[in-house]
């Protein structure tokens, strides 16, 4: 297990490599955020990053929620810990730019519900983001409302989705077409807040692709 400090607090990284391509050549690499659940769902997460590894990335899934001490999100606290987060997600893409075999300016962000939502604030200030993929997340709570230029972005949603609505997807949407950014959605008709079967290999593919476009 890796580790890097923020807020004078380690923070825990789990790291799956890209395949050796026998090349001494810098390649593209992500954060993997997850979501409110925290580590209740690991083995799902781990599954994501080896997916995404096996496509050529560096993945980096970042336990974030160290930062306040918490094993899932405490939501009486979401506000306050929110700002926290979101510089833990900037102090972990500085570690992750520096680490070997990583290519500085060709970072991503594959965000999970509240990780999604990290992702896009993150992205409005800190230009290092070069993709988002965003699993059923929400739009931050006034993001709309500061115009922010953010960088291309998947956006990949359940239309039954009782936690976070579809709705959300769709202002995000809003967003990134008011600002020329390039952008694609997918929602799925027959899912809630999470992928499975088809929707999931789909959702899979279509997130390979779209990093192969942004960060290739």
């Amino acid at each position: 297990m890796l580790s890097f400090a923020s807020g004078e607090t380690d923070i825990e990284v789990e790291w799956f490599g890209a395949p050796d391509n026998g090349l001494s050549i810098a390649g593209p690499a992500v954060l993997l955020l997850h979501g409110a659940d925290g580590l209740t769902f690991v083995d799902g997460y781990r599954f994501a990053a080896r997916t995404i590894a096996a496509s050529g990335y560096h993945v980096a899934f970042v336990h974030y929620l160290d930062r306040t001490g918490d094993r899932r999100v405490n939501y009486s606290r979401l506000r306050q810990d929110f700002p926290l987060w979101v510089g833990t997600v900037r102090d972990a893409l500085s570690w992750l730019a520096q680490q070997p075999g990583v290519d500085a300016e060709r970072l991503g962000i594959v965000g999970i519900s509240l990780g999604a939502a990290l992702a896009l604030e993150t992205a409005a200030s800190d230009g290092r983001v070069r993709a988002i993929v965003d699993y059923f997340g929400p739009l931050p709570e006034d993001l709309a409302a500061r115009r922010p230029r953010l960088p291309p972005t998947l956006i990949l949603h359940g239309a039954r989705d009782a936690i976070v609505p579809v709705s959300q997807a769709y202002s995000i949407e809003r967003l990134l077409k008011e600002q020329g950014t390039p952008y694609e959605i997918q929602i799925y008709p027959d899912h809630g807040h999470g992928f499975t079967g088809v929707a999931q290999f789909d959702a899979a593919v279509r997130t390979a692709r779209f990093l192969d476009r942004c960060l290739r």
